[in-house]
């Protein structure tokens, strides 16, 4: 038996796509919601598998530091360095900053706070999502 628990993460995040022919390559926002699971076998001895409060004070926290009203921009981007020149708070990844790339980030982060993360979905809008599950 597994006992898992999900919380979602609001924040918002501009980006845009680069060597995409369709509308997403020019910068544009979304209204992020990041839905994030987490599995374990035993409950602990408050009877949880994790508490909400420590997922929020942990991912929360950091989404709202890190991501929350940034602009994500793949790192080959050549708007990045003229932006932060500018003095814009950008954020840049490794690829595309796809709904895909985001959640396998999120993912990435709460495992590395040794965290059982087992699933990331992330919300670009209210009815379109990605999810990452290794």
């Amino acid at each position: 038996m597994t006992y898992t628990v999900t919380k979602r993460i609001h924040f918002c995040y501009g980006h845009r796509l680069l060597d995409y022919a369709g509308k997403c390559r020019h910068l544009h926002g979304h209204n992020a919601a990041a839905e994030l699971s987490f599995s374990r076998r035993f409950l602990d001895r408050r009877g949880m598998a994790l508490d909400f409060a420590d997922i929020k004070e942990t991912v929360q926290a950091w989404v709202d530091a890190e991501l929350d009203h940034r602009l994500l921009l793949n790192r080959r981007d050549p708007l990045a360095r003229l932006l932060r020149g500018a003095g814009e708070p950008v954020v840049t990844l490794p690829g595309n900053p796809t709904a895909e790339n985001i959640a396998k980030l999120l993912f990435d982060f709460a495992a590395g706070r040794k965290l059982p993360v087992v699933r990331v979905r992330l919300w670009e809008n209210p009815d379109s999502c990605a999810e990452y599950a290794p």
